[in-house]
């Protein structure tokens, strides 16, 4: 049996090496999205309309104390659990289960081909001693799970599975800051495969039309810039650099000024001198540009392919008017901000407006609301 792996049971989630319960679709009770960036936490919760139709009910966002979260690693667990706490209150509801996710460099993942037709426990043991390859650490050490994808696309006689690990503290850790809150983590995701599943929605069925075309998912944070091109549903490249939203709030500080919790009021809110718009934010939107054009560069001299059908803006720099026809600009791609929501119904208790300010940020915390519907 796998090492580590989930076991989701209705008194307390623990690791168990005899549990058939899958990493990236465990059955999940109600839960509610939270995603934990490097600013600020950000909880949805959705509701099922029909077959394939949901509405937003809740969303709630709670700014994080500065580097209590770097790099996808809980510094300050104190810090994080309070800002749990709030931001649930903030949301007002009685759902104490939350879908969390794991950042993409927590996570080593392999595609392999495997024989198919084999049982569970055939699949399992083999995936192990594949494993034994890839991951520089003990098995004893990280959490080990796995999905097959389907067919080998070369080979009807294999199939292709999706090996996935973490080092067991980066999970333990987000347990116990939901613990700490009073929540309770049911389901473990990864921030790459949840905003993936956010993203299929907003796009919905393009069928023919979208077969064979590279799309750009950028999302350009406060610390970070994740570029991941898909192509007929599946990522070929992935790239993160530092870039984000704290460069512009640190122009601010220099600017005019401020502190830094005063920058970052005054760069949501406006009430910035005039010069700010040409001085400040229209040169970081051209860096901007340049850096998502720079990735597209590394993408096209790594891989087979020579150009992108779309760019899909997301993270909180996405909001920064503007940006989508800048960055197409610079790119000579078409741009699109992202908006999860687009297909959902929302709840009168959502402000609409707000929402689609803050739709691009809540990416991956929509993706991770959707494991409520898991079958």
């Amino acid at each position: 049996m796998l090492k580590g792996k989930f076991s989701f049971d209705p008194g307390v989630l623990k690791f168990d090496t005899s549990s058939l319960e899958r990493l990236f679709k465990p059955k999940a009770p109600p839960l509610i999205g939270a995603d934990l960036s490097s600013s600020s936490i950000k909880m949805v919760e959705l509701t099922e309309v029909g077959r394939g139709l949901y509405r937003v009910e809740r969303y709630a966002i709670e700014p994080l104390p500065r580097d209590s979260v770097v790099e996808g690693n809980i510094n300050n667990l104190d810090a994080v659990s309070d800002a749990l706490k709030r931001c649930h209150k903030r949301l007002g509801t009685n759902i104490k289960n939350l879908a969390l996710a794991l950042p993409n460099a927590a996570v080593i993942s392999k595609r392999i081909y495997v024989p198919a037709g084999q049982t569970e426990e055939e699949l399992e043991v083999q995936v192990e001693t594949e494993a034994n390859q890839y991951i520089p650490f003990s098995l004893d050490e990280v959490n080990l799970d796995f999905q097959v994808l389907g067919p080998a696309p070369n080979n009807a006689e294999d199939v292709e599975v999706l090996i996935a690990a973490s080092r067991k503290e980066k999970i333990e850790d987000r347990v116990a800051a939901a613990e700490a809150a009073g929540l309770k983590a049911t389901v473990m995701d990864v921030d790459l495969y949840a905003a993936q599943a956010a993203f299929e929605l907003m796009m919905g069925d393009t069928g023919e039309e979208g077969k064979d075309e590279n799309i750009a998912m950028v999302d350009v944070g406060a610390t970070t810039m994740a570029v991941n091109v898909l192509r007929n549903g599946q990522s070929i490249y992935l790239r993160e650099q530092p870039f984000g939203g704290n460069e512009l709030s640190q122009e601010i500080q220099n600017k005019f000024g401020l502190s830094a919790d005063e920058a970052e009021v005054a760069k949501r809110d406006g009430g910035l001198p005039p010069e700010y718009e040409t001085e400040i934010l229209q040169p970081f939107v051209d860096k901007m540009g340049l850096e998502i054009a720079r990735a597209l560069h590394f993408f096209f001299s790594s891989t087979p392919y020579n150009q992108v059908a779309q760019i899909v803006l997301a993270g909180g720099c996405a909001a920064i008017p503007g940006a989508d026809e800048a960055i197409s600009r610079r790119t000579q791609v078409p741009t699109v901000v992202a908006n999860p929501f687009v297909n959902m119904d929302v709840s009168p208790k959502v402000k609409v407006k707000s929402l689609t300010q803050d739709a691009p940020s809540l990416m991956v915390a929509c993706g991770l609301a959707l494991r409520r519907f898991d079958p």
